[in-house]
């Protein structure tokens, strides 16, 4: 049982039965998970996110996996923190595709199981965990009918997306310690347009929840700017909130998960509302 007495945390489920695709050793840094987190106090409103916490794609920082689980489960959501493979660990693009994408496949394929609404799955991610969310958004597929896999015939498609403080394109406005450890050195150009989210919202692209902090020393706000003004352009809802200070990095604010919480966290809760993910104050 968690310290907070709303959640109950669950010990960590392997995203595959065996060796993971593209996996260069068999170390738990090979394997990603997810890590359920389930709302204990309140009332679980069967929707769901998969959470990708920042880090550069050097490490995974706690405080935007764990804590923001807390939160979510706080407002009934059910949270599954992702543990996705590195580039520390010698993994580049498309390991992290990959973990994210059987990600949200086996929350899909195993809804019923956790009494979850199949149709109320998001992805949540900061940073560079913002950049592989925002690419589970522009690169989502309906799954294949035909697979062996129950979970390969799932949609990857997220309901929403939550982006905070992103990192969104790897051209001249990217963050460069996660375009490297993400692409390698010297990334093809084709290989940087590829991952540049902004130049692949659709029109099927989910709604997306957006955060910035104009002063973010380290990943540009233009990020965030861009990836709005193309959902914008190919008519997607969303939400895009800039603050004028916070250093990156910043989380649920100054205080711990539940008290003191940054305004974007009020913000968010509002925007869920609309899509049914928390029930109405």
């Amino acid at each position: 049982m968690n310290d907070r007495t709303h959640t109950l945390q669950y010990p960590a489920i392997p995203l595959w039965h065996g060796s993971p695709p593209r996996a260069r050793g068999a170390t738990p840094h090979d394997d990603p998970s997810l890590t359920p987190y389930v709302p204990q106090r309140e009332t679980p409103t069967g929707a769901a996110i998969v959470v990708c916490p920042g880090g550069g794609y050097h490490h995974l920082a706690p405080h935007e996996g764990h804590d923001y689980a807390l939160w979510l489960t706080l407002h009934g959501i059910t949270a599954f923190v992702l543990r996705y493979r590195l580039g520390a660990e010698g993994y580049r693009h498309p390991a992290m595709l990959d973990d994210v994408t059987r990600a949200l496949r086996l929350v899909r394929a195993r809804a019923e199981e956790w009494q979850l609404d199949a149709a109320r799955i998001g992805v949540m991610g900061s940073s560079a965990g913002g950049h592989l969310a925002a690419t589970l958004l522009t690169r989502w597929d309906a799954g294949r009918a035909d697979a062996a896999d129950p979970i390969d015939r799932q949609s990857s498609r997220p309901d929403l997306g939550i982006l905070c403080y992103p990192v969104i394109s790897m051209g001249p406005v990217t963050h460069e310690g996660s375009r490297q450890n993400l692409l390698g050195d010297h990334p093809s150009a084709d290989l940087v347009h590829l991952l540049s989210n902004e130049l692949h919202v659709t029109p099927q692209t989910p709604p997306c929840f957006i955060w910035h902090t104009w002063e973010d020393p380290a990943v540009k706000v233009e990020n965030s700017l861009e990836f709005a003004a193309a959902l914008r352009r190919h008519g997607v809802p969303f939400d895009l909130h800039i603050y004028q200070r916070g250093q990156h990095g910043l989380g649920l604010g100054d205080g711990p998960p539940f008290h003191q919480a940054h305004p974007w966290t009020t913000t968010l809760r509002e925007w869920l509302q609309i899509y049914g993910f928390v029930s109405a104050s």
